[in-house]
């Protein structure tokens, strides 16, 4: 998304003065060292990969753990594995099962954990990784939150605030992944792989 709007400003400009100010904005949206997805906003109940991004440790500290709490009504979670790492699923019942390929659903994940395997496969402080999951959002429009743990060699942090009213992260120090489902074209959307 930052890469298409870097390109669109960039493509706009008559003159140096743009494409510099863009990138400054880039970099301070980076600076704010938060876990936040790629792509902040989907089309509903479609399919979407969400690729969260975690840019430092625990105040220096290497992370070891990251645990991923999926929102209600985000289905079909499949997470990638990443090597050196073990990957874990919690799941829960649904309040209402659902059909898929012929079969009936009635649980989904409701966490993914990702554990390094060894001290040489932790995320050290200076380092940035990506964490991945795909699956389908939910058919209202709405924002959902990915609530994300971060657990490092000493300490750990907790990227789960959510505002009290409306969707802005504005004033919160630990916000959760923010994720706008967005309308879907009438006829569109279903079941996507």
């Amino acid at each position: 998304m930052f890469n298409r709007l870097l390109k669109r400003l960039t493509v706009r400009s008559s003159g140096p003065k743009l494409p510099l100010a863009a990138a400054a904005l880039l970099i301070s949206m980076g600076a704010q060292a938060h876990v936040t997805l790629e792509e902040p906003a989907a089309v509903a109940n479609t399919g979407y990969k969400a690729v969260l991004r975690v840019t430092h440790g625990c105040e220096g500290s290497p992370t070891h753990t990251v645990r991923v709490q999926i929102p209600a009504g985000f289905l079909g979670t499949k997470p990638i594995p990443k090597p050196g790492w073990k990957l874990e699923l919690q799941r829960a019942k649904l309040a209402e099962p659902y059909d898929s390929h012929g079969r009936k659903i009635d649980e989904t994940v409701s966490e993914v954990i990702w554990r390094a395997q060894s001290p040489e496969a932790f995320l050290a402080d200076a380092h940035y990784d990506e964490f991945v999951l795909r699956g389908q959002t939910p058919a209202k429009p709405g924002v959902i939150w990915f609530k994300v743990q971060q657990l490092c060699e000493k300490g750990e942090l907790n990227w789960a605030e959510v505002p009290s009213t409306g969707s802005s992260t504005k004033g919160l120090k630990a916000p959760a992944a923010r994720l706008e489902v967005l309308p879907g074209m009438s006829g569109g959307g279903g079941h996507q792989h």
